[in-house]
């Protein structure tokens, strides 16, 4: 440090609580984002507010949840017992001050550190509160955390509960704009932890009566369900399990006291290591974990006593013990799945034997690849040393990565020019770059094998760190970044292709995106703007007016790095890649990469007669 830098109590600096949480938002919420990611911040403020409305549920009161997203404004109404009316100000405002502190009112909750709702009130320009109860209600309402108006005692007819209503703060989530897609799937992890409870969303209503066996229905199609879904209810603990027909790796669903755990943690570990086990003690066979594990499709839930997370967010369960008089997790789930599962097979013979001969099969192949998996895996390790198609992010090489984990991201480029103008305006902590040479292999209908004797695809395999499980998936966003004409158009489906048949769990969970590039750059002596579409190079012409310049980019490689530097930084756009619910990944595959076919041909002729109308109109 420099001799001439003082440090006196002058810089000693006390934040109120608001201040902190605005000034650093991310330990709060995790990365911020603009709503085209499912883990972006906007999502955890709805989650946070909808959690306090799960934990009324579980300390059964109210059994409905209404919920309200138009635009950017979202109200939260729960028919529980209300906050208490002399501390509603309180709660959603100072720090250290809630109900979950206390175990007796609330036993198994998801928010235990009572952060949540102050952290929705302070990175909200608008926030209202209102609770009811014993015919009285109160409310009060903030901007920026800030206190603004406040509502003393008044008598209602109203049902008691409480309802927020917020807007998330432009200046925190900038252009930010809520994906249905990603809401509605919270919402129905919501009710299958919760079977009996109604979620009333924007007018259509979810509900489960069977809990993590309607996940699990949901997720995998009954025609590629190896056996009937395995369910399994015990003390605080629940499963559902499949194996799957045509998947190749495995697939989890964790939670934790109603909390998605996308990360995993100690009992998705147990879990796991549970199936194993028992499973070699029914067939008195030592089957390799991996065979036994291979394309299984699972669901876990269990309630722990004042759990604790990796972070803020309560994405990975840090917790061994249960709580209360429960053994360890690992012990109390080994001690369900070994009982119950156990005791399934034996009563199900039929699944016991499709199970096993899935096993054996899987042996057969891993024995088949044994070979080749052993030369791919010494020429991925041989690539990396030489760094020729990957350059990594810094985060994997340091203790910051479950810190900064949301951050990571994989930018999958075509080219050496795009490459090398990502390569220099990245965020070199966290963005990563991986280099196609060519337009990869069409890999539908092909087996794993290629994934081992294609050269990009068991280096991006290995750069993935996917080969057996997501579990250790080293990327939390994977960007296809390839220029917006026809070959990069034409690479981004074999890559999509690639992904659904290897490794369909990374677009189930949300991991795959598409970056969005701008098309035009409008220009004078004093602004620049950049623009995604044919509406906005219009409305920049039009701000900007006068005389301008117009730049049409053709390619990622003309865009140099200090302009990149606005496309993948805080302004970076994402299209995620999402699967259509009514079809199955194999009737989508076989549709746009199979044989062709006189409805592809139609489909290609119906949409290229939009491309040629639209190229028309802009010139180019």
């Amino acid at each position: 440090m420099s001799q001439d830098t003082k440090y006196t109590e002058e810089n000693i600096r006390s934040l109120d609580w608001k201040e902190h949480i605005r000034m650093r938002p991310g330990m709060y919420i995790g990365k911020l984002g603009d709503g085209s990611s499912a883990d972006d911040g906007i999502y955890i403020l709805l989650k946070e507010t909808i959690d306090n409305c799960i934990d009324e549920f579980v300390m059964g009161s109210g059994k409905t949840i209404e919920i309200s997203v138009q635009n950017q404004r979202v109200i939260v109404r729960d028919f529980g017992r209300g906050i208490p009316l002399g501390k509603l100000v309180d709660v959603v405002s100072k720090m250290n001050t809630g109900g979950k502190y206390d175990t007796r009112a609330f036993k198994k909750s998801v928010g235990l550190n009572g952060v949540g709702t102050k952290a929705v009130n302070a990175l909200s320009s608008y926030f209202r509160v209102e609770s009811t109860r014993d015919g009285k209600s109160r409310s009060a309402e903030f901007e920026q955390g800030e206190l603004k108006d406040e509502e003393h005692l008044d008598e209602t007819s109203r049902r008691r509960g409480t309802k927020v209503t917020f807007i998330p703060d432009e200046v925190i989530f900038k252009n930010f704009k809520f994906r249905n897609e990603y809401i509605e799937k919270m919402l129905k992890n919501y009710v299958y932890l919760n079977p009996g409870l109604t979620i009333v969303y924007n007018g259509e209503k979810f509900y489960s009566e069977n809990g993590l066996k309607d996940l699990l229905s949901d997720s995998i199609n009954e025609e590629d369900r190896l056996y009937n879904i395995i369910h399994m209810r015990g003390n605080d603990v629940e499963v559902a399990l499949t194996h799957s027909r045509s998947q190749y790796s495995e697939e989890y669903h964790s939670f934790v006291n109603g909390q998605n755990t996308s990360q995993g943690g100690t009992h998705l570990q147990a879990f796991r290591e549970a199936i194993v086990k028992t499973i070699r003690e029914f067939y008195g066979k030592n089957y390799e974990a991996t065979d036994i594990r291979k394309s299984v499709v699972g669901a876990i839930s269990i309630k722990v006593m004042e759990p604790v997370f990796e972070s803020q967010t309560k994405t990975k369960l840090g917790s061994t013990d249960m709580g209360g008089d429960f053994p360890t997790v690992r012990t109390h789930i080994n001690d369900f799945i070994k009982t119950n599962l156990d005791n399934y097979l034996h009563k199900n013979p039929e699944t016991a034997d499709k199970l096993q001969r899935k096993i054996l099969q899987a042996e057969r192949e891993r024995k088949d690849l044994s070979g080749i998996r052993k030369l791919a895996k010494e020429r991925a390790k041989k690539a990396s040393l030489h760094n020729k198609k990957l350059r990594d992010c810094r985060i994997h090489l340091g203790d910051s990565k479950k810190e900064r984990y949301l951050e990571t991201t994989l930018f999958i480029t075509e080219g050496d020019s795009a490459s090398g103008s990502i390569t220099k305006s990245r965020d070199v902590e966290t963005q990563a770059v991986f280099s196609l040479k060519g337009k990869p292999l069409n890999s539908y209908g092909l087996s794993k094998k290629i994934v081992y004797e294609n050269e990009e695809f068991n280096l991006l395999q290995a750069a993935l760190n996917i080969e057996e499980s997501m579990e250790d998936l080293r990327y939390n966003n994977i960007v296809i970044a390839t220029d917006a004409d026809v070959d990069g158009m034409h690479i981004r489906l074999l890559l999509i292709t690639f992904f659904l048949q290897f490794f369909p769990e990374l677009i189930k969970e949300n991991h795959l995106y598409i970056l969005q590039t701008p098309l035009f750059r409008v220009r004078n002596k004093k602004e620049t703007i950049y623009c995604y579409s044919e509406q906005e190079r219009k409305d920049a012409i039009n701000k900007l007016k006068g005389k301008v310049e117009i730049t049409r980019f053709k390619g990622l490689g003309e865009i140099s790095p200090d302009e990149f530097k606005h496309f993948i930084g805080d302004n970076i756009r994402l299209d995620p890649v999402m699967l259509d619910k009514e079809k199955s990944i194999e009737e989508m595959l076989h549709f746009y990469m199979g044989k062709n076919t006189p409805d592809r041909q139609e489909f290609i002729i119906d949409n290229l007669k939009v491309e040629l109308d639209l190229v028309e109109e802009l010139g180019i």
